[in-house]
């Protein structure tokens, strides 16, 4: 009778350890969807698409609002003409100006228009289509 209990024992500690596995990768699977994957256009995404070159907004900048909003907004336009659409406006975590502003240009071609503190434009990167 004791060579039964063992055969048992050994299939309840590998049931727990398979179900203490699947919790882990289930808990883990949920937390990565709540941190946000979202792919509207306010979402977090890195996911390049046609209508957002550059993926959606990333978690380690933050979307402008307000007088900043149409300030940095105002001179991305000026920059690179009144024909662009203006997609996403926000901080830059790369460190190339406090500020940036992803347009589609009147032709089509996606950029990103950096900002510096005084509202200047510091430089344009261009994507290819």
């Amino acid at each position: 009778m004791d060579g039964d209990k063992q055969p048992r024992s050994l299939l309840k500690l590998v049931a727990a350890g398979a179900l203490a596995i699947g919790l882990g990768a289930g808990s883990y699977g949920i937390a990565s969807a709540a941190g946000g994957s979202s792919a509207t256009t306010t979402g977090t995404t890195a996911t390049p698409s046609a209508s957002q070159p550059w993926g959606g907004q990333r978690s380690d900048e933050t979307p402008l609002t307000g007088d900043m909003l149409a300030k940095v907004r105002a001179a991305a336009v000026a920059k690179v003409g009144s024909g662009a659409t203006v997609v996403r406006v926000e901080t830059d975590a790369d460190g190339h100006a406090p500020y940036e502003a992803h347009v589609i240009e009147q032709d089509g071609t996606p950029a990103t228009v950096y900002v510096d503190k005084q509202f200047a434009v510091v430089s344009v990167e261009t994507r290819m289509r």
